[in-house]
């Protein structure tokens, strides 16, 4: 697989509404982590593990965080930050010392974010302040913009884009049953404008407080749910003026809730979690 054949990988099967990774501790020091290959080739439902995304825990880099975590795409891919992930390694981090309390910090590529586990099993975070400007995503753009027409496949469309750590560019449709995702969600998240990729969401307004979604995420596909692409798509509903400040998502894997009062403040998710299985895989 291109690196040392004799690593032993152990690993928690998790779950945020269908959201699927594989947790585990970074190898020890000195040693290499799987290269991109050996993630495209675990993360395959068929003659792999299967998961959406791959997250490797490592110690933390400061003594406010409780870890520091990585993340890696099923096609092999490092990125910078993902929701759903997120509030799992916060769970999987609270079994392993409860008595360190509820709330906490952790650290990743797309920075610092804040997790509190709930005396209802919910798992929250603060996934920090949407970035609006276009090179934080980063997206080609001659200036800042609500809405921006991109052209695909000789069609143009309406987009919003924001960072959450990790680019989104938010489409809103009539109605996601029908959205094209499939065939917009690849040529979006492959569009020359945007550099490094992005992920792709499709949202469906019901009303100022309920939105249905469908993601195509970067490197993985259309997925039965992703965290970060509920906050994007809060956060570009919410500056277009169609959304409350609570709102619940209901994307293909379940719910979960987006708290966002507005510009400059922090925007919350919250959602459950859950463990399938533990494993261990020689790679």
């Amino acid at each position: 697989m291109g690196y040392a054949a004799w690593m032993r990988i152990e690993f928690l099967k998790m779950h945020g509404l269908g959201n699927d990774f594989i947790v585990f501790d970074a190898p020890a020091q000195g040693r290499a982590p799987p290269d991109s290959r050996t993630f495209c080739q675990l993360a395959d439902r068929h003659t792999g593990i299967g998961f959406d995304q791959a997250l490797m825990l490592e110690p933390p880099r400061n003594r406010e965080t409780r870890a520091f975590y990585r993340i890696f795409n099923a096609d092999g891919g490092e990125v910078e930050q993902c929701g759903n992930g997120a509030r799992c390694v916060a769970a999987l981090l609270y079994s392993r010392a409860p008595e360190l309390g509820r709330s906490f910090m952790l650290d990743s590529p797309g920075g610092r974010i804040e997790a509190r586990i709930r005396d209802d099993g919910l798992v929250s975070i603060d996934v920090g302040r949407p970035n609006f400007n276009p090179a934080a995503l980063p997206f080609e753009a001659s200036g800042e913009s609500y809405v921006y027409p991109l052209n695909v496949n000789g069609r143009e469309i309406d987009i919003g884009a924001v960072s959450m750590g990790n680019p989104h560019a938010v489409l809103v449709v009539p109605d996601i049953d029908t959205a094209p995702v499939d065939r917009l969600g690849p040529a979006v998240e492959h569009h020359p404008r945007f550099p490094k990729r992005t992920n792709v969401g499709f949202m469906q307004v019901i009303d100022r407080g309920h939105i249905r979604l469908r993601v195509h995420e970067r490197g993985v596909g259309e997925t039965r749910a992703c965290g970060t692409g509920a906050c994007g798509a809060v956060a570009v509903g919410r500056r277009h003026g169609l959304l409350d400040a609570e709102v619940e998502v209901a994307l293909q894997g379940g719910k979960v809730w987006v708290s966002w009062p507005g510009e400059n403040a922090h925007l919350w998710l919250t959602g459950p979690v859950a463990t399938v299985f533990s494993g261990a895989v020689e790679v």
